[in-house]
């Protein structure tokens, strides 16, 4: 408790703060670590509630922190379920174009994946797609052979295994309520009590905002979070779809656009949308949180988003409370999926960050700032990249931090 001294605490239990923690426990083994989490259990957000893809890096800015971290993330992470027994498996995945005017972009997606390192990376016209995905149909395709499927809930739980064998301290139903720093340490105060740190590491996720001003920062943007809702192909249909169907992704957005998934656990999800969340855990439609809401809407970032998106916006509302639209844009890509074919499934909250002027945050985001470090921005690919996330963290903490 509070006669302890920490070398380090984490704030946050999903799979990047577990990362970051498992990271320390190798790199650091004589330090004192603590990693605190306010549910009952670890990864229960949006560790919890993704699609349990291995991102392959496709998508991402050649450059940016997302792609260079995501590709050596992913075959990371395909060599931890390998050696740890977690189900995986690499099935690939297509992107496809159901329109002509898409074809650049499809082709700006694979120049992106190869300048990302990628191999393997091909177009293939419709009557191709029909030998890879029978029920698929488009104008052009591009095959992306490495992306693959694990269960992200197993491996959370698989990391805080080998936290605590390494002598690191997990404590979950134990919420940070307040943040005060003095020269000689950090105290952290929660609901289950007082405890202290030579330095902090902030992975909150959908609160790392208010984590970083309760600490005294300013995070120069906020969280905003949008629900991802899925619907599940009934087991009879479940043939429709062979591995992972994509569409081409609207480049305005950090979303991928609604698609098909095969689980690791032989079922498979339609979708997500990408709505605005009335509170920041807020699985259902009926959630709301005045606090959550209100702050979102006070922003000034918040409307000039909305200025600029609002049409996109609106279709994805539509589509979240008409099952018929959801459908329409499914069978885009599978014609002949129906509205029998479907039943709902679960949804997950991103916790996307937003600048004042109104922008996407698009990168990761991690920041330094007197013997802490706030990451600001860890959406998709976290989970596929979170063990050389973890690494980076703690490589940029170990430098700003001045651990020894």
């Amino acid at each position: 408790m509070a006669d302890v001294l920490y070398n380090v605490i984490i704030v946050g239990g999903g799979i990047v703060g577990l990362a970051v923690a498992l990271e320390i426990t190798r790199r650091f083994p004589q330090f004192r670590l603590l990693l605190l989490e306010k549910e009952e259990r670890v990864g229960r957000h949006q560790s919890g509630h993704n699609s349990g893809v291995i991102h392959s890096g496709v998508y991402y800015k050649p450059g940016s922190l997302k792609a260079k971290l995501c590709v050596t993330g992913a075959a990371a992470m395909v060599e931890f379920c390998r050696e740890q027994g977690i189900a995986h498996q690499i099935c690939g995945k297509v992107i496809v174009a159901t329109h002509e005017e898409e074809f650049p972009r499809l082709e700006e997606l694979r120049r992106r994946g190869e300048a990302n390192g990628l191999t393997g990376l091909r177009s293939i016209g419709p009557e191709e797609l029909q030998q890879v995905e029978p029920h698929a149909s488009g104008l052009r395709a591009l095959i992306v052979p490495s992306t693959g499927i694990t269960d992200y809930s197993a491996v959370c739980d698989k990391y805080a295994g080998l936290i605590a064998a390494r002598g690191g301290s997990i404590l979950t139903s134990t919420e940070v309520i307040g943040i005060k720093r003095n020269q000689a340490e950090i105290s952290v105060e929660t609901r289950s009590g007082a405890f202290s740190g030579k330095s902090l590491i902030n992975c909150a996720g959908l609160f790392s905002d208010r984590i970083s001003r309760m600490a005294g920062d300013d995070p120069h943007g906020m969280i905003v979070p949008f629900r991802g809702e899925y619907y599940d192909l009934i087991p009879a249909r479940s043939s429709l779809v062979r591995s992972l169907i994509y569409p081409v992704p609207d480049p305005r957005f950090p979303f991928l656009g609604v698609h098909f998934t095969r689980r690791i656990s032989g079922g498979v999800d339609a979708g997500p949308n990408a709505v605005l969340a009335f509170r920041r855990e807020g699985y259902r439609r009926t959630d709301f949180d005045l606090r959550d809401l209100g702050s979102c809407l006070m922003f000034p970032g918040f409307w000039r988003m909305a200025a600029k998106n609002w049409r996109s916006g609106l279709g994805e509302f539509h589509r979240s409370f008409s099952k018929a639209a959801f459908v329409r844009a499914l069978q885009r890509l599978v014609p002949e999926v129906r509205d029998e074919d479907l039943v709902p499934g679960g949804s997950g909250v991103r916790a996307q960050a937003l600048t004042r002027e109104g922008t996407l945050a698009d990168d990761f985001q991690f920041v330094p700032s007197d013997r802490m470090l706030h990451v600001l921005n860890v959406p998709s690919p976290a989970a596929t990249a979170s063990l050389v996330i973890g690494r980076s963290i703690v490589s940029t903490a170990a430098d700003g931090l001045l651990w020894q």
